[in-house]
């Protein structure tokens, strides 16, 4: 399963009277300054009309503008999109004018779009930036009605640079881009598939096809073989429901030479009922994307095994359903882990943590000396950050610093939450050596839940990221889309490959 992704080539731009590309439409990005100009576009007409709009605050530049303006037959081109980068451009903000062209075009069905490269910027980055915002504004969600109306698709898209010998230089910066934005909309594509089509068993067999794809070293235990490794916290979750549990490993050697492996953990909880703790029913369909942190994964895989980076991973994905049922695990329950720690389960719907710390154990076990985690792991982290940004906990600051360096470079927000004692102290548990769960989950719970995956990452490095917030949206918002949004591919990304994307 791969997202359809737009054709990227490159193109020499000499003016908008020009069009050998025979593109519907083409992008022209300006800056605040650039919009207050006396000629913008070149031609009276055009330039008139915007003048208008900005005189009525219509269009005034800012990022996240974008206008459609009809040509009337006076240029080649049916449309001229013009798009707001705010005071200055970045890559955040050309990002952002991609996705929204991308999405205008899919509205006024163009099938081939060409983006003017903007002046006063690097060419290699405007290039990536812009690319991967196309690839990203034409994501939308499979639909499964019995007569599903075509679709209309941006097939082809130019980007036009002004310096003939840039054009082919782009193309490895164009490359790139296409794999991280192909690689979210993989993690996308993941998550939005109901809980009907996507059990354990499945995203195992996609991880397999995965690897296969790529040469990745694959491994996928069974609920047997897990029961046998003493896996408990994940025997126990998957225990209430039909569709068994699966632990699933990939390896990827970039860097044989090197003693240094990163483990990378991904909740893979298929579809969370919340178990003997209900959740409650209004707005449990969302519990589809509850499995984001193991997508995110995935998807950063995709654009691992494309740009193949010189670092070596071990990826642990443990997989479960979290049902209710007679054979279900209850509140008050006792589970001994694969680490030999037990666990006193005071609340089934904090199952995420449970599963996430025999992976990380796992994780240690195949050879991992550093850690991060991805995962949708609490609601509390919506009362932090609403759904504007994922939540960071850690055992080792300087081991975080790169990689909120790295969402920066993303356009992704991570913030980092304390690491205290006393919210260690509130997992001290009279039965177990610590409780899955605090007597009152708003009280610090995001950095609670957190901190009981960093209990089995002992002294490891370790990195926590909650996607509670960031990984699914009610409807879209921004450059991001409605249901899925791939968070935290985009920055792993630009963790392990830097080198490779700049």
């Amino acid at each position: 399963m791969f997202a359809k992704i737009t054709d990227v080539t490159t193109g020499v731009f000499t003016s908008l009277m020009d069009n050998e590309t025979g593109a519907d439409a083409i992008l022209v990005c300006l800056s605040e300054a650039e919009l207050r100009q006396d000629i913008v576009l070149g031609l009276p007409q055009l330039d008139q009309a915007l003048e208008r709009m900005r005189a009525k605050g219509l269009f005034t530049g800012a990022s996240g503008e974008l206008e459609a303006l009809p040509t009337h037959g006076l240029l080649p081109y049916a449309y001229v999109l013009v798009a707001g980068l705010g005071p200055a451009a970045s890559r955040d903000t050309l990002r952002a004018a991609a996705v929204f062209a991308a999405r205008k075009a899919l509205a006024l069905q163009f099938e081939r779009l060409a983006l003017k490269l903007p002046s006063g910027f690097d060419s290699r980055s405007a290039a990536s930036a812009l690319t991967e915002g196309l690839l990203l504004g034409t994501y939308r969600i499979a639909a499964y009605r019995k007569n599903e109306p075509a679709r209309a698709e941006l097939r082809q898209a130019v980007l036009l640079t002004e310096a003939a010998a840039d054009a082919a230089l782009l193309e490895g910066a164009i490359a790139a881009a296409e794999a991280v934005a192909e690689g979210t909309n993989y993690a996308r594509d993941l998550t939005n598939l109901p809980g009907n089509k996507l059990i354990p068993a499945s995203i195992a067999e996609e991880a397999v096809r995965l690897a296969q794809h790529y040469g990745f070293a694959c491994e996928v235990l069974d609920e047997h073989e897990i029961a046998a490794r003493g896996m408990g916290g994940l025997t126990a979750v998957g225990t209430g429901s039909v569709n068994p549990p699966r632990m699933i490993t990939l390896q990827y050697k970039g860097d044989p030479d090197s003693a240094d492996v990163l483990g990378l953990v991904g909740k893979g909880v298929t579809f969370d009922t919340g178990g003997i703790s209900m959740k409650k029913p209004d707005g449990m369909e969302e519990m589809i994307s509850d499995m984001g942190g193991a997508a995110t994964l995935l998807g950063a895989l995709h654009v691992v095994g494309q740009l193949k980076p010189k670092v070596n991973l071990v990826v642990v994905i443990p997989a479960a359903e979290n049902m209710t049922s007679g054979s279900a695990y209850r509140p008050g329950d006792i589970v001994t882990m694969l680490s030999g720690h037990s666990v006193e389960v005071l609340n089934t719907d904090a199952e995420g943590r449970i599963i996430l710390a025999d992976g990380l154990t796992y994780a240690k076990q195949l050879g991992a000396n550093r850690l991060i985690d991805v995962a949708t792991l609490t609601g509390a982290i919506l009362i932090c950050f609403a759904d504007v940004a994922t939540g960071a906990v850690t055992n080792d600051d300087e081991f975080l610093k790169p990689l909120l360096q790295a969402a920066s470079a993303a356009g992704e927000k991570v913030w980092q939450l304390p690491n205290y004692p006393e919210y260690r102290a509130m997992l001290k548990s009279d039965v177990a050596d610590i409780k899955n769960a605090t007597s009152s989950d708003r009280w610090a719970g995001a950095i609670t839940a957190g901190l009981f995956i960093g209990y089995f990452a002992e002294e490891t490095p370790w990195i926590h990221l909650d996607t509670g917030g960031t990984a699914w949206l009610w409807s879209a918002k921004g450059i991001e889309p409605k249901g899925a949004t791939g968070v935290m591919v985009r920055t792993l990304a630009a963790y392990l490959c830097g080198d490779e994307l700049n």
